[in-house]
């Protein structure tokens, strides 16, 4: 059974166990993050496998719209601290009792991430291709206008 603990960050502050942030202002509350922000919980816990464990399943919770759910608040959305413990806490509970599936999922969910990143690169790059044939067309056109 992991154990972690939720705190609400406090800036400035560094942490010796294994740990990891999640976001809890906004439409992305939820978020796993590597880096804190002002605007965040800090989950730390005792070994790096349980860090990485919730860490996806943070992700997958965010991804999911699990932590939409509990969303405060109408001008800035949030998510409460209590709301944010209990949705993780149990959410580890119910898939912990077979690890073997979890971890599959994780890997899944890490698998179609890293091809999402990859698709982006390429967009972006289709992006910055067109804007180049677009500006050598037209600088073209220029220079035989003159």
């Amino acid at each position: 059974m992991s154990t972690f603990e939720l705190k609400t960050h406090q800036v400035g502050k560094t942490y010796s166990n294994p740990h990891f942030f999640i976001l809890n202002k906004g439409l992305n509350s939820g978020k796993p993050l590597s880096n804190p922000c002002p605007n965040c919980f800090v989950v730390t816990t005792s070994t790096e496998k349980e860090k990485n464990t919730l860490y996806h399943l943070s992700m997958m919770l965010q991804i999911g719209g699990f932590y939409a759910y509990y969303l405060k608040g109408s001008v800035i959305p949030f998510i409460s601290i209590y709301d944010c413990r209990n949705t993780l806490k149990n959410s580890f509970i119910s898939l912990i009792n077979n690890e073997f599936q979890l971890q599959k999922h994780i890997n899944m969910v890490s698998a179609i991430s890293k091809k999402e990143a990859e698709l982006q690169k390429v967009i972006s790059k289709m992006a910055d291709l067109k804007v180049s044939y677009i500006q050598s067309l037209f600088s073209k056109m220029q220079k035989e206008a003159i």
